[in-house]
């Protein structure tokens, strides 16, 4: 199942990283100027405009979700990374796991924090900006 998962993955990223590249949208755009110029060798039948819907279709169904699995393990090594550095740094632990929160809870744990920096003493950064 680890082989599975892991070739999954592979494949899923490197889709997410082609479909972001300035090609993949060029290639998109070329098959849709093709498909828009047969309209009129097809009499712009029923069968033309289904060829296109279907496709489209397709493909936004499947990459739906190899975009959601690259996001999913993206956000996963995220959190790790940022759990790690406040377990290495003097920041308060009790954020580690935070992304568990209800959206109410998180909504108030961020108020709280923008209260805390609005009233906290400036940096020395801050201080030479002045």
């Amino acid at each position: 199942m680890k082989n599975i998962s892991k070739m999954f993955g592979e494949f899923a990223n490197g889709v997410a990283r082609l479909s972001g590249k300035p090609i993949a949208f060029v290639l998109a755009a070329v098959v849709v100027l093709i498909w828009g110029v047969t309209g009129p060798i097809f009499n712009y039948s029923d069968t033309w405009q289904l060829v296109i819907n279907t496709e489209t279709t397709i493909v936004t169904f499947l990459m739906v979700f190899l975009i959601q699995n690259s996001q999913n393990r993206d956000n996963v090594a995220i959190q790790v990374k940022l759990d790690e550095l406040i377990n290495a740094s003097e920041a308060q632990n009790r954020f580690v796991g935070i992304e568990h929160l209800t959206d109410d809870e998180s909504e108030d744990l961020r108020l709280k924090c923008e209260s805390r920096a609005c009233n906290a003493p400036a940096s020395p950064i801050e201080e030479s900006r002045h």
